[in-house]
């Protein structure tokens, strides 16, 4: 249908006009006034139950993103920061709708059915969407809150870890009331953009870098706490450089980068004297969640690593900082580069444990943007392509060679039931998903798990 056809709404409720489509990326449906949104400082122009529309979502509308009634924005693919952030919040999601920005407008009020991937004019019969479940505080919570202690979910048992992925301490002891076996992916990046804000080389320069040990600390230990005794792996930051200059003096700071998806991220900036006494800030705030706040059942994972040599420089850095490897301390290699797979045993003996993000290791061995919402709808970004396969299976291999524990974070396993059966048969130790999949995964594995077990007794 084009921009000026009539369309059926959800559940062929009633005819509508449809207004522009785009890949379903958080399910759901929700009914509210357009806010455009070009920047953070729009963001504050969100009020609950807005309907969010954007060229993109960039961590510093995490504040903006929680208040949304819906999500649509002109680009992106279903791994996007859009995408994954509104499926962990709860809220109903369109990325790549292309031209979303030019059709929509200020203050119209449309209906986004996420699950079909459309947006529709309004009609006076629809309801403003409810409550988001689970919709998170503005405020961190509470050392005294408590954890609930029965979860209203059922569990599977099963022999792979079912772990969370997180994007920092809202709603914490929600997530902590799942029945996870903890969290494989806590991403940090949300907490420097939310409860920071200022380039972390900027207060360096400044001699403001005790704020933000205390203020990362606050926010690792919160999640720490909420889920102890269960193991906790905290990402270290991997904003690219466009991120990163949208922070509080992040413009002085830095480079501006024709392609920062393959840019100055990860391991390569730790090691690098342009920021490695911002990441010595990140490592002081994981040592004071360690041993000022008591939470030792946080450990840290080195992402986007592209050589031995930078694997060897990060973890000096590290042990400089105190944070050296030990029976409740682990350092995790995140195996998302080509190279890592090529060299995989060589890197596994230098971590304690290897996690796979398979959403860039898809698009760097498959040269698929990720964020590319035309080759997504093409279907070119798909982990069960069998080069990434085997780049799985190598690196699992390689894990089980060095009696380490090997892990994956993506969307794959939650989207495709064959993809998680392949890890099982190949036996990862443990997948991390976002909150909303945990139990749906956790009976795929089950199956899986049973599967193999059974096909085991019929060949004896």
């Amino acid at each position: 249908m084009t921009r000026n056809e009539i369309g059926n709404g959800p559940e062929g409720r009633q005819e509508r006009r449809l207004i522009c489509r785009g890949l379903a990326a958080s399910p759901g449906a929700g009914t509210g006034r357009v806010v455009l949104v070009t920047g953070p400082a729009d963001g504050e122009k969100i009020a609950r139950g807005d309907i969010l529309v954007a060229r993109s979502i960039t961590p510093d509308m995490v504040s903006a993103l929680r208040k949304a009634g819906g999500v649509v924005t002109d680009e992106g693919g279903r791994t996007c920061h859009a995408a994954i952030l509104s499926r962990e919040l709860g809220v109903p999601c369109i990325v790549g709708a292309r031209t979303a920005t030019e059709l929509l407008k200020e203050g119209q009020t449309v209906l986004v059915d996420a699950s079909r991937g459309a947006v529709y004019e309004a009609s006076p019969g629809d309801v403003p969407p409810q409550k988001i479940p689970f919709a998170p505080p503005e405020d961190l919570p509470s050392e005294k809150a408590s954890v609930p202690a029965a979860s209203p979910f059922p569990s599977v048992v099963t022999a792979t870890k079912i772990f969370l992925n997180l994007e920092g301490p809202a709603s914490v002891e929600r997530w902590a009331a799942l029945p996870s076996d903890g969290v494989g992916l806590l991403r940090t990046e949300f907490i420097f953009s939310g409860r920071i804000g200022v380039h972390p080389m900027h207060l360096v320069r400044t001699n403001q870098g005790g704020l933000f040990i205390d203020k990362l600390a606050e926010g690792l230990a919160a999640v720490a706490r909420a889920f102890e005794p269960r193991p906790v792996l905290m990402r270290f930051s991997d904003f690219r450089t466009d991120d990163f200059r949208r922070l509080q003096g992040g413009s002085e700071t830095e480079p501006e980068e024709s392609n920062p998806m393959i840019g100055w991220r990860g391991a390569s900036r730790y090691v690098s004297p342009e920021y490695e006494e911002g990441f010595r800030l990140e490592c002081r705030a994981v040592r004071k969640v360690r041993e000022d706040f008591g939470r030792t059942n946080l450990s840290v994972i080195i992402p986007f690593v592209r050589t031995l040599g930078e694997m060897e420089a990060v973890r000096r850095i590290m042990a400089s900082e105190g944070l050296v490897s030990g029976p409740s301390f682990k350092i995790w290699l995140m195996a998302e580069v080509p190279s890592v797979v090529l060299q995989a045993d060589q890197f596994a003996a230098l971590a304690d444990g290897i996690t796979i993000g398979s959403n860039d290791l898809t698009q760097l061995i498959l040269g698929v943007d990720r964020d590319s919402a035309l080759l997504g709808s093409m279907g070119y970004f798909d982990e069960r392509h069998p080069a990434v396969l085997e780049a799985i299976s190598l690196l699992i291999r390689a894990a089980k060679k060095r009696s380490i524990p090997c892990s994956i974070c993506g969307e794959g396993p939650s989207v495709y039931p064959d993809f998680a059966e392949h890890l099982v048969r190949e036996g990862v130790d443990s997948i991390s998903v976002n909150a909303d999949t945990l139990t749906y995964l956790r009976g795929i594995v089950a199956s899986a798990e049973q599967k193999i077990i059974l096909d085991g007794m019929r060949k004896g």
